[in-house]
């Protein structure tokens, strides 16, 4: 069996070493592919010197991107199985041992491990989609509010630890790399369960998960993650028009979606420089390009 690992950065070298440290611990990984999206800030010449990486070098396309190239060479090189993360969380030793352990299961196509945040479950897994009612979000009973002690099916996981079965890949093809960020996750494996796949949460696989700190004001915080919102409002738009059952689904839900930013940016206007008139502008073109089935660039 020839497990390969993706690991999807971009300028987070020490966060990136820590992941690497993991996967070498993980047996029986047979390859640790690292695609580099750009990383200004030594990362290139790091993974330089690293002899038993695979590393691919490209602009940065988002992490939809990265994994759309990292899973693309994998299943070219022949992998049976694609360990896919972000450099933000780090397996333990034992994790793919875990995950192997259900891999008889020929119905599943992708497993997900646990993920834990300071010793405590973090997730965004679900088990369902809502596709029909949309002024509810489309995920539906997720994991965290539940007590999970035993392998579950569930719908949705993201891109930070999925064990994916080449046949997957073999049927339903690569990430969309046209999300850039957001989404790019959820869509693929609602294309997996649409093709009849199952998702497995295997809560015995442990990943831990970074935790990111900042003593940043609100409009400190929100002009950072500003460019983030253009994205969050176009991708799921984009997701409840391609996937919704019904018209309200198709354009109301993301209509709900991007009116309350533009609602947030209005209100903030007078006494913050969070937002400007442009950026209304903006957030009601990426509402408008979601409803593409072809994305418009941000």
């Amino acid at each position: 069996m020839k497990i390969t690992a993706v690991v999807v950065t971009f300028n987070r070298l020490n966060l990136l070493k820590r992941n690497v440290n993991c996967l070498r611990q993980n047996k029986p990984v047979s390859q640790i592919v690292v695609v580099n999206n750009g990383s200004t800030d030594g990362t290139s010449e790091w993974l330089a010197e690293q002899t038993d990486l695979k590393v691919i070098t490209q602009e940065n396309v988002g992490g939809s991107g990265g994994f759309y190239t990292g899973i693309d060479y994998a299943y070219r090189d022949g992998a049976d199985w694609i360990w896919c993360m972000d450099d933000d969380v780090f397996p333990r030793a034992d994790c793919m041992e875990k995950l192997l352990e259900h891999t008889g299961r020929k119905d599943v196509g992708i497993m997900a491990p646990r993920r834990l945040q300071e010793g405590k479950i973090f997730t965004n897994d679900f088990l369902s989609y809502n596709l029909v009612n949309p002024f509810k979000s489309m995920y539906k009973d997720r994991l965290a509010k539940m007590e999970v002690t035993a392998p579950i099916e569930i719908s949705g996981t993201a891109f930070e630890g999925p064990f994916i079965r080449r046949d997957v890949v073999e049927h339903i093809g690569l990430p969309n790399k046209e999300l850039f960020i957001f989404c790019d996750d959820t869509d693929y494996c609602l294309r997996a369960v649409l093709a009849g796949y199952k998702i497995l949460y295997v809560p015995e696989a442990l990943m831990d998960k970074e935790k990111f700190f900042s003593n940043d004001t609100w409009a400190e915080r929100n002009t950072k993650k500003k460019w983030k919102r253009f994205y969050q409002v176009r991708n799921s738009t984009y997701m409840n028009h391609h996937y919704g059952k019904n018209l309200a689904v198709k354009y109301l839900r993301g209509f709900n979606g991007v009116m309350g930013y533009i609602l947030v940016a209005l209100v903030t206007l007078p006494f913050s420089k969070v937002y400007t008139l442009k950026d209304i502008a903006k957030l009601w073109k990426a509402y408008r390009d979601g409803l593409k089935e072809k994305l418009g660039k941000m």
